[in-house]
């Protein structure tokens, strides 16, 4: 039995040998974030088929996160068309004909999506969408749900399975050639500070200005910023240079022996040498908190209880909640300036 204060769980103990996890899509933000909860399902049902299935959209599970998720997860169905039209509710149609899952997971709640995913032949559906009413698998009258997205999947999970001890084992675990490679391109002996001005909703950006200046006044006292542009931020290279020619760029200007290495795993190895680093409410955001480094986080109006990064040192800027704008430009540079300070005065590197 789990031992979580007030919740008598799990309801209800399941061993199913198969099983399909329904979401809507994943982008690599919350491809990340939604890697701890795969890795629960595996740890609580080690021999089971688990198959993850993307109704709406593509997901990351099938391109650059892959060689991760297949740790967890046997089968991956991207863009099925499952919920992505609400007249599906009004036809006899049958999503993924043919098959049958011990047990489906829904990740979701829109009402639906979670109407049209029930359809698909099971023995146990477990969902939280309108407080459990389309579940198999209710929680107790006094369950409250942890606020965390990845922390309220977890929860469900608890009602069907006991909660496994935390062995320590990693998501992300980057290769010795990745580590390698984040020691050559960042060596011992500075203080970095990472900066990553890229998010895939632009209404999410705090302005580019203020992270170059962000920038500027690290190297005034000795560290040194380093850049994190992926393929989406790549026309902002020339600007980084020509602002702050002194910064770094891992990623693009390689004079490590190992050019093969990069995407996600080099920024999380990256990450381990910084002693602070800030990001937008992002992907690169999300890379840089898992990989280790104190992240100061800038939101606009999302809740960061429910999406924040899983960092071991976090602080958060908000605009609606601490400036009462949904405006991320609202956040003035001295908040930033001092997240950093304290980061580098209290935490140490994972890898100096």
């Amino acid at each position: 039995m789990s031992d979580i204060p007030s919740i008598d769980l799990p309801v209800r103990a399941l061993c199913p040998k198969s099983i399909l996890i329904y979401s809507c899509e994943e982008v690599i933000g919350d491809g990340i974030l939604k890697l701890s909860f795969a890795q629960q399902v595996r740890q609580r049902f080690p021999d089971a088929k688990i198959t993850w299935v993307a109704g709406v959209g593509k997901t990351v599970y099938a391109s650059i996160l892959k060689p991760i998720a297949l740790k967890f997860i046997d089968e991956v169905i991207e863009q099925a068309g499952i919920g992505d039209k609400t007249h599906q509710l009004f036809t006899k149609w049958s999503p993924l004909p043919g098959r049958k899952f011990d047990l489906i997971i829904d990740t979701q709640r829109l009402v639906a999506r979670t109407m049209i995913v029930k359809r698909i032949p099971h023995t146990t559906f477990v969902s939280g969408t309108a407080d459990f009413f389309f579940s198999d698998v209710k929680p107790p009258k006094d369950f409250e749900s942890d606020p965390s997205f990845v922390g309220g999947l977890i929860d469900m999970l608890d009602l069907i399975s006991p909660r496994p001890a935390d062995d320590g084992t990693k998501v992300f675990d980057p290769s010795a050639e990745h580590r390698a490679a984040a020691a050559a391109l960042l060596p011992s002996g500075s203080t970095y500070i990472g900066i990553a001005p890229g998010a895939g909703d632009r209404r999410k950006l705090w302005p580019v200005e203020r992270y170059f200046e962000l920038a500027r006044k690290q190297l005034a006292i000795g560290r040194i910023p380093v850049f994190l542009l992926g393929p989406d931020e790549a026309e902002l290279v020339a600007h980084v240079r020509e602002e702050v020619p002194e910064a770094l760029l891992p990623e693009w200007d390689r004079a490590d022996g190992f050019p093969h290495i990069k995407g996600p795993m080099l920024v999380m190895a990256l990450a381990a040498h910084m002693s602070a680093a800030i990001a937008n409410n992002s992907g690169t955001g999300h890379m840089l908190a898992v990989g280790g480094a104190p992240l100061v986080s800038i939101f606009t109006r999302h809740d960061p209880a429910k999406y924040a990064a899983q960092a071991r040192g976090l602080k958060i800027l908000h605009a609606l909640r601490d400036y009462g704008v949904d405006d991320a430009s609202r956040i003035p540079l001295s908040a930033a300036l001092d997240a950093i300070d304290t980061f580098v005065k209290y935490e140490e590197p994972l890898i100096r």
